[in-house]
């Protein structure tokens, strides 16, 4: 697969996982490219937690679970009635789970190019789950960033050290297909921004 084909095959997977497990070769071509992703001043700030212990999914899903409950009491009308059909996890699908964090401390105390960005390290790591997620949809792969969670639950629940961000749950494995649209298009949740509507030349069209 090309990467252009994979850019535009690639979709936030829920319902498609088969439950399958990841081969261990195919994992470390995915994870070696997450790796070889650019980072601010080479700091390299990401580390993966290969998460496969079903108590742990188990424990993490119902958390997920109560976040969606706590959203979803924030809606009301049609909008309630959409989130209702939306299917916002694979975390029981999937037999492997990946936290990606962020160590702001790595490379440091003086990180090239952070002095004046402080979220400089974090676009990095999110540079590395982009660069997993191409290669795990080239590999016949399927990938869901799960959001619903609160960020000290799951340091907790997986002894992340203190000062050390994780930043995306990924579900991760085999799937039956991936969609041709993605799912919040298709349930009517959001459609897709056309490319022209977000361009602008030399200064933001209209102004302050």
């Amino acid at each position: 697969m090309d990467l252009y084909t994979a850019i535009h095959r690639r979709r936030d997977v829920r319902a498609e996982f088969t439950g399958a497990p990841v081969p261990d070769d195919t994992l470390h071509r995915v994870l070696d490219a997450a790796h070889a992703a650019p980072s601010v001043g080479y700091s390299q700030p990401w580390d993966f937690v290969l998460v496969r212990d079903a108590g742990l999914r188990r424990r993490f899903h119902e958390h997920v679970r109560t976040e969606r409950d706590t959203f979803a009491a924030a809606l009301s009308g049609e909008a309630a009635a959409r989130f209702a059909r939306i299917k916002i996890d694979g975390v029981l699908e999937s037999t492997l789970s990946i936290v990606v964090t962020y160590d702001p401390s790595r490379g440091g105390p003086a990180v090239l190019g952070r002095h004046a960005i402080a979220d400089a390290g974090l676009y990095s790591v999110c540079l590395a789950i982009q660069n997993l997620w191409l290669a795990a949809t080239a590999e016949g792969l399927g990938v869901g960033w799960v959001s619903f969670y609160r960020e000290p639950f799951l340091a907790d629940l997986l002894d992340i050290p203190t000062g050390i961000r994780p930043v995306a749950w990924l579900c991760v494995g085999p799937v039956t297909h991936l969609e041709e649209v993605p799912d919040l298009a298709r349930h009517g949740w959001r459609q897709k921004r056309p490319l022209a509507e977000a361009l602008h030349t030399d200064r933001w069209a209209g102004g302050r």
